[in-house]
């Protein structure tokens, strides 16, 4: 999962804009790199998520309150090899 926080601002970042209209993308994990399918998660499902992360990491609730968007969030799921 990523989270299109930007600190709060009332703008999301470019890069989600990028995931939007190229959502296959290469992740890098360590050593690794990951080929993954970016899709936003919208409704109940993004707010549980988004409550998790607030959890884990309380300066995300503050990003929330900050800005009077919905933060989103994007599921990186693996390309599965062939």
């Amino acid at each position: 999962m990523v989270f299109a926080s930007k600190g709060g601002a009332d703008t999301n970042p470019d890069w989600y804009y990028n995931l939007r209209a190229h959502p296959d993308v290469k992740v890098e994990v360590g050593d690794d790199t990951i080929e993954a399918h970016a899709e936003e998660v919208t409704g109940a499902e993004r707010d549980k998520i988004y409550a998790q992360q607030s959890s884990i990491m309380p300066q995300f609730a503050q990003y929330a309150q900050k800005t009077k968007r919905i933060i989103p969030v994007i599921a990186l799921t693996p390309k599965t090899k062939k």
